[in-house]
């Protein structure tokens, strides 16, 4: 059966008010669900961070160990080379070997230089690494603090919220989806939520500005859905409020 616009009113006006409901439990809440969603981005962006100092401090790590391994090499050759020195038949064979011997000890002292850079590399992320850890410790004993401290107010008020919140999927059930939807968008640019508003002193309740007479006139007669011309809020008059939800007019 087709609703009539006093109907439609009526409905959208019902929605509001349970609507207004949850948003004054939630602005109980303050700013605590969105300090406790910046913790937990910071945790989870110094966890990332952490891994990744880890991974590199691993990886100068290995490199130390590479390059260590290679000096190794470099000196079993230095004595190799040196002791075929000693059984060599002539000039060109022995200053061959001194040649190798000389590769072998610039060698070393490339490893020893790049071991030393490594060392240094290492001392720094270690004290990058050691602070991200005490960093990381401190926030998530603050997102502890203030989880604990949510989740108290959260459970004083969550089983008002959820029959609240079912009431309005109830509620939806009687609007239009053109409707709902032109609802839905009003309420999400107004930081109030208020997407149906009453005439409050011959002005429009959501932002006070006049309204004519005349378009007073037509409002309450529920002939049709009329939008307030300057925020473009959709409004009803004060008998649908009373009816509804007296302590909202």
């Amino acid at each position: 059966m087709e609703q009539t616009v006093e109907q439609k009113l009526e409905a959208l006006y019902r929605l509001q008010s349970i609507h207004t409901q949850v948003d004054k439990i939630r602005q109980t809440r303050g700013e605590l669900p969105m300090e406790v969603a910046d913790l937990e981005d910071d945790v989870a962006g110094l966890e990332t961070r952490i891994q990744k100092i880890k991974t590199e401090l691993d990886d100068f790590e290995d490199a130390v160990v590479m390059r260590k391994n290679t000096i190794k090499e470099s000196q079993a050759l230095t004595k190799k080379y040196e002791t075929q020195q000693n059984n060599v038949k002539n000039n060109r064979e022995f200053d061959a070997l001194a040649k190798e011997i000389e590769i072998q000890g610039l060698e070393v002292m490339v490893c020893e230089k790049k071991i030393k850079e490594l060392q240094y590399e290492i001392t720094l992320k270690t004290d990058v690494y050691e602070k991200a850890l005490v960093n990381i410790e401190e926030r998530k004993k603050d997102l502890e603090v203030k989880q604990v401290e949510l989740d108290n107010l959260t459970s004083e008020t969550e089983k008002e919220e959820e029959v609240l919140l079912a009431e309005a999927e109830t509620a939806k059930l009687a609007i239009e989806e053109r409707l709902l939807v032109a609802y839905n968008r009003l309420r999400g640019n107004f930081k109030n939520g208020l997407a149906v508003v009453t005439i409050s002193r011959d002005s429009c309740s959501g932002c006070f500005n006049q309204i004519p007479p005349q378009r007073q006139s037509d409002i309450r007669q529920r002939k049709k859905i009329i939008v307030c011309e300057h925020c473009g809020r959709i409004l009803v008059d004060e008998t649908i409020a009373q009816v509804e939800n007296p302590e909202l007019v």
